[in-house]
């Protein structure tokens, strides 16, 4: 099992040059953010470079944080900023080769929304083809972001099918899906062709792996024998220090 630290939770206190230096130290097989546009790309593409680690993901810009937002695709008269920020992700995400693009929907609901939303996929995955990016899309739980417009896999598969474009992908967050929908196991093994990207948490604190109501260490196995290579996201919010929150890996799971 192959382990990505997302640097927007981990080691958030660094810079995050110096949060992929950690990651490295940590044995982390990849690095992944959220919003990374405070830091040049070059300055991220030359601490990746220095610690061999990829940059797996990065989300679109959430909006004006101030007003609430948390996101602009699925936004209807939204157009022009929403695509401005995917074009942002893109950019970026091509200049430090990173393979996936978090495409987020934002505050909406309802038909107009759904149309919006499908338009701007069309135009996310036209514009990350050339540079063969996947645009990944990710039901958030409607606990801690309630009124976001992805909620559930079922949606956002419909969505996907409906958008019809190879590059266009599913984020499984197991701390989302667990509050949601539950019976984690068999929605991977039902959903394993259209993810892109598994992230996890412990529910229902967001925390370290290695407590909660999930079983990771069954969770992890059964990923295991869907034949998922590719490192999923330690996407958990560490209580102290990052470095002494990490007993979960060097301990039970690093290497299972």
């Amino acid at each position: 099992m192959k382990f990505s630290a997302n640097l927007g939770f981990l080691w958030s206190d660094l810079s995050l040059p110096d949060a992929i230096r950690a990651a490295k130290a940590a044995a982390f097989d990849a690095v992944e953010c959220h919003w990374p546009y405070a830091v040049p790309a070059t300055v991220v593409k030359a601490a990746l470079d220095e610690t061999g680690l990829r940059m797996l993901g990065l989300n679109t810009s959430r909006g004006d944080v101030a007003k609430g937002e948390n996101g602009l695709s699925a936004l209807t008269g939204r157009q022009s900023d929403a695509r401005a920020a995917i074009d942002q992700a893109i950019a970026y995400a091509a200049a430090i080769g990173t393979p996936n693009v978090h495409i987020m929907a934002g505050f909406a609901q309802g038909d107009e929304a759904h149309g919006t939303f499908v338009e701007n996929l069309h135009y996310a995955c036209a514009a990350a083809s050339p540079h063969n990016i996947t645009i990944l899309i990710e039901p958030l739980n409607s606990y801690d972001a309630p009124g976001y417009f992805l909620k559930t896999t079922a949606q956002a598969c419909q969505i996907i099918e409906e958008v019809g474009l190879p590059n266009l992908k599913l984020m499984f967050d197991c701390y989302h899906v667990q509050l949601m929908e539950g019976d984690l196991c068999n929605k991977l093994a039902d959903l394993n062709g259209v993810i892109g990207h598994i992230q996890f948490a412990s529910v229902p604190d967001r925390g370290t792996p290695d407590h909660g109501e999930v079983n990771y260490a069954h969770v992890f196995a059964e990923i295991d024998r869907l034949g998922y290579d590719q490192p999923i996201g330690a996407e958990y919010k560490p209580t102290g220090a990052t470095q002494l929150s990490l007993g979960w890996m060097n301990a039970r799971v690093k290497g299972a």
